[in-house]
């Protein structure tokens, strides 16, 4: 059977696969585990893989099927051609390399820290929202070196990155 790209509204994506699977529509909501970095401790939490959107098995996409997909709270659309929005279907093989990623232990990096050089701004701790330049980046002990102008002098503050995001 075919599978399908739905689209859903922003961090809705349990919210659709729970009213998919009341509609006894099958469905494949590919989820990691991060880390979760708080302020006080570190959890290890599942997210989707690709945040708003999951993949629904219909045998047969008419309007009917369709409809039922499209009317359950949360979904945008089922991902397709945009001329004429007709669906199109996601070949079987990426949906079986997806599930075999999903099932390795796998560790995932968020890779969207700041670089050396680059422009960032203070999400927490005292100086939030203070900006300046990455000055020494070092992620795997999670540390971050970052210049501040001011009153034309140089400020180097050291930031765990949840501290931090680039501009």
């Amino acid at each position: 059977m075919p599978w399908y790209a739905v689209h859903t509204k922003s961090r809705h994506e349990y919210k659709v696969n729970a009213g998919l699977v009341q509609k006894k529509i099958a469905t494949f909501l590919p989820e990691v585990r991060m880390w979760s970095k708080r302020k006080d401790r570190k959890k290890k939490i599942s997210i989707p893989l690709f945040p708003g959107y999951l993949f629904v098995e219909i045998q047969c996409l008419n309007s009917e099927n369709r409809l039922a997909v499209l009317k359950t709270f949360g979904v945008v659309r089922i991902l397709g051609k945009k001329d004429n929005s007709e669906p199109i279907p996601v070949p079987d093989d990426k949906i079986d390399a997806i599930r075999r990623f999903v099932q390795t232990d796998v560790q995932i990096y968020n890779i969207q820290l700041p670089q050396v050089g680059d422009a960032a701004r203070i999400i927490d701790g005292p100086f939030a929202g203070i900006e300046g330049v990455i000055v020494s980046a070092d992620a795997e002990k999670d540390l971050f070196v970052i210049n501040i102008e001011i009153l034309h002098r140089a400020v180097a503050v050291k930031l765990e990155g949840f501290q931090i995001s680039r501009i």
